[in-house]
């Protein structure tokens, strides 16, 4: 048995990190101190009237300690604490994003340019984060209108003139080195001169261009050279949009916030080499009764420990409590000095107020949105993890359902759910080609063996395909017999996802998971358990409409095969020519012949028998 009394005098007077824990030890606040005596001993007296102490206290049933060697260490441990166990009553960050980078897939022939939010080791380089995916995409599309570098997804040297270049060769936008008409070194040359402008390197290409462009022009070469003045004017207007006013400016975070009871939202404006390159708004919970300098070390703390980049200085509109040590902090993570200021006066503290009007105007008007998108897909993750009882919500979903009519024309289907919304650029059809009959679960088996077997094949090559991810949880449309296929399609390949099944009631709606060889209900009104019924429906809308459309393919072709002197490719060439089958029905012999491959007795044919009495 804990006793609480005899436990307190046993703490020692050295920093440490506490953590408290309910009856069923559960942890549920973690918090350092200089002085860990002190500051536990603090929570148990009557005389502490602060409103979280007392909300908490009665659920502390136990704590325990763990002693650091100074209060940067205590810092650091409390942090990595708080991200592991997600404590009740500590103030949370509710939607610490992924933020993009620029991907420049080095690892290619022809490397492409492209965003990515998955920051990983595939001898790619990286550029940013951008805190503004508006601003990215907009930046990446001038550079792509001024330097046709290559989009699709094509491998070389193995798809060199396999077939027609796409669009973008013919209207100017692609070097096309899928005709071989570019070598290596000149595509280079011209990705390099993107990189630099990404980079926010403009002035020597500025010149570069400008030079040209002068050139162009004693040689009266005007269409080149309006070409060059297209692309400086380009340049010059990217480099407008992110201008900010004022001198002297670095890398910043210029960070303010506002209150509503048991809530904040945070407003971040990001300065990139004095550009304004973006801002985001996060909210903060159990921030009731606490004090703005606290909020504002807080917010700090969780924000900073997860994103990638650390700027140089951070801004804040408020007073940080213990920001001489919060910036030894970030200055370790960094590996160069980063300062914490709280401005009076110039343009710094112009900044501030900007952000902090910024901050009051969208609590105003998007607090309620933000806090309900929050609960429909982070708040339903975190319902779904503690009810699987995974040590944090999962990221990534992948969802797979079969669908057939007594065997017939089987497919899967794939969907995915990135952060709690769906991801339909990385949804997947798969047509059944093993399997013969109704057998759901050797389906289920086949198509996870065919995508992770791509996902081994893809990291094997250091490709940057369509199944190179791994979801966090796999959830399949079925009980315990679709989730043992999925399990041992998955440990016959070693890979090892969790996976659980998607359980249905009698009137075939959502009941709940099948997970680790029984069922977890979720509360019928909770936002996972609508998260859940969310995704189930989409997979199985999403295989439902992918085998619809093979079986109208199918009753086409079996309506034309029946007509005498029309052949496979002729079928083909009817369906190309007029688009559907109820087209060809209302065609003439004379509209009819002009299909290629057609003649007049085919034609007739073909009329004969959708017009015979």
């Amino acid at each position: 048995m804990f006793d609480i009394q005899e436990e307190l005098k046993k703490l020692p007077q050295k920093p440490g990190v506490y953590l408290m824990k309910d009856k069923n030890g559960g942890i549920i606040y973690v918090g350092k101190a200089v002085n860990l005596k002190n500051r536990v001993r603090s929570y148990f007296r009557a005389s502490n009237k602060d409103f979280k102490v007392a909300g908490m206290r009665p659920n502390i049933a136990e704590f325990e300690y763990i002693v650091t060697d100074n209060e940067l260490e205590s810092l650091v441990l409390e942090n990595n604490l708080i991200k592991k166990y997600f404590p009740k009553y500590n103030i949370k960050l509710k939607d610490n994003k992924t933020y993009p980078y620029i991907k420049i897939t080095a690892y290619e022939k022809f490397p492409r340019v492209i965003i990515t939010r998955d920051h990983v080791k595939d001898k790619s380089k990286y550029l940013g984060p951008y805190p503004s995916a508006y601003a990215l995409r907009e930046t990446l599309d001038a550079a792509h209108g001024i330097w046709p570098l290559r989009k699709c997804s094509k491998v070389f040297p193995r798809d060199v003139n396999r077939e027609r270049p796409c669009l973008n060769r013919h209207i100017g936008k692609c070097l096309a080195p899928c005709t071989g008409a570019v070598t290596e070194e000149e595509y280079a040359a011209i990705l390099d001169e993107a990189v630099l402008f990404l980079n926010g390197k403009w002035t020597g290409i500025l010149e570069k261009f400008e030079a040209q462009m002068k050139n162009h022009a004693e040689n009266m070469e005007f269409e080149k050279a309006a070409e060059l003045r297209d692309k400086i004017a380009s340049i010059k207007l990217i480099h407008e949009k992110q201008k900010i006013e004022g001198d002297g400016f670095e890398d910043q975070d210029v960070v303010a916030f506002a209150k509503n009871g048991d809530e904040a939202l945070v407003y971040i404006m990001f300065v990139r080499a004095g550009k304004m390159i973006g801002s985001e708004s996060l909210m903060l919970t159990s921030v009731s009764d606490t004090p703005d300098e606290e909020i504002t070390a807080e917010f700090i703390k969780r924000f900073y420990s997860e994103t990638t980049f650390i700027p140089k200085e951070i801004i804040s509109y408020s007073e940080t409590s213990e920001r001489e040590l919060l910036g030894d902090w970030l200055s370790q993570l960094k590996g160069r000095r980063v300062t914490i200021t709280v401005p009076q006066r110039a343009d710094k503290a112009r900044l501030a107020s900007l952000a902090q009007k910024n901050a009051e105007l969208t609590l105003a008007q998007f607090g309620e949105q933000i806090k309900k998108e929050f609960e429909r897909t982070k708040g339903a993750l975190a319902e779904i993890s503690e009810a699987l009882g995974f040590d944090a919500p999962p990221s990534r979903i992948e969802a797979v359902d079969i669908s057939n009519i007594q065997g017939y024309e089987s497919v899967g289907s794939l969907v995915v759910f990135e952060d709690g919304k769906p991801k339909r650029s990385d949804y997947r059809k798969f047509k059944i080609r093993a399997v013969f009959g109704p057998d759901d679960y050797a389906s289920m088996e086949e198509i996870l063996t065919r995508r992770f077997t791509r996902y081994k094949n893809e990291l094997a090559e250091g490709i940057d395909g369509k199944f190179g991810k791994l979801p966090d949880v796999l959830f399949v449309d079925g009980g315990k017999g679709q989730v043992s296929s999925a399990l041992k399609a998955l440990d016959a390949l070693g890979v090892s996802v969790p996976v659980c099944g998607m359980v249905k009631d009698d009137a075939h709606k959502t009941r709940g998971l099948y997970y680790n060889g029984s069922e977890v209900v979720l509360p019928r009104a909770s936002e996972g358990f609508k998260l859940v019924t969310r995704i189930q429906d989409e997979v199985h809308r999403f295989a439902v409409e992918y085998h619809r459309k093979l079986r109208e393919k199918s009753q086409v072709r079996s309506v034309l095969d029946e007509i005498e002197g029309v052949g496979d490719t002729r079928r083909k060439a009817l369906l190309k020519h007029f688009g559907d089958i109820e087209k060809i029905t209302e065609a003439t012999p004379d509209e009819l012949i002009l299909a290629p491959g057609m003649n007049r007795r085919a034609a007739a044919a073909v009329y004969d028998f959708f017009h015979k009495s």
